[in-house]
């Protein structure tokens, strides 16, 4: 088995360098020795192998060796924008959004919102569910890391959106009414951007959707069934990865 870490320094050929607290940790646990390699990440794009050259009571040294230009992203950046789901399924959410490859995750507070998050308690979640993401990347063998966004309302983040109507190539909203449905006619195959908006528990109400509109979103239903909170944005990740890999 490959064990990979991500480091959040630039890593360079010959360097060496103390693994951080927690990825030293998983070396530990799993009881590896000096001389052992490992794949080392940055989130910078490509991986690099690195060499245990020292196990410590709380500490690990690795020497980086070579690089590999390796890409397992998305060919297009999709960033997915969603009214928090309830208790652990928002840890699942961002673990798997992670895994079917999102650029970019925006946790967001909606009218019908069961988990209603603001202040420092918003950005102690954020930056565990950020943590939740770094181990899918080393989990799943992507070398970018998305960004988790802080929390905000989605009448002020439509409200940005809607000052920056250049910012993103195509932007699409969820709805199970919509006429249209997730295709290449509706969101293409050439690679650009994508923003999705998605609902909590209960859906989007109509002010809302209205207010998507005004922001350039375009309504667009995933089929006959209606799809939970936390399993619609992954819809979509997973059909831009097979439309990528689709030769037609």
């Amino acid at each position: 088995m490959t064990v990979r870490l991500y480091v959040g320094r630039s890593l360079r050929a010959g360097d060496s360098f103390e693994l951080p607290s927690a990825q030293a940790r998983h070396v530990q646990v799993l009881r590896l020795q000096p001389g052992a390699t490992v794949v080392l990440f940055d989130g910078s794009g490509g991986e690099w192998s690195a060499e245990v050259l020292q196990m410590g009571r709380g500490d690990v040294t690795v020497r980086i060796g070579s690089h590999a230009a390796v890409d397992r992203e998305l060919r297009r950046r999709v960033t997915i924008a969603f009214g928090m789901p309830a208790n652990e399924r928002m840890d699942t959410l961002v673990e798997k959004a992670t895994e079917l490859g999102a650029a970019t995750i925006q946790p967001l507070v909606c009218e019908r919102s069961v988990l209603r998050l603001s202040g420092e308690r918003a950005d102690r979640r954020v930056q565990h569910w950020q943590q939740v993401a770094v181990a899918a990347c080393e989990q799943s063998g992507r070398t970018r890391v998305p960004r988790v966004e802080p929390v905000q309302r989605l009448t002020a983040w439509l409200e940005a959106l809607r000052a920056a109507p250049e910012s993103v190539a195509r932007r699409i909203v969820l709805n199970p009414e919509a006429t249209r449905r997730l295709g290449v006619e509706t969101i293409g195959r050439d690679g650009g951007d994508l923003l999705v908006l998605s609902g909590p528990e209960g859906g989007l109400s109509p002010d809302e959707l209205a207010a998507a509109g005004a922001a350039g979103f375009t309504p667009v239903s995933l089929g006959e069934r209606v799809l939970r909170a936390d399993t619609a944005p992954l819809a979509v990740l997973a059909w831009c990865g097979l439309a990528a890999a689709d030769p037609r």
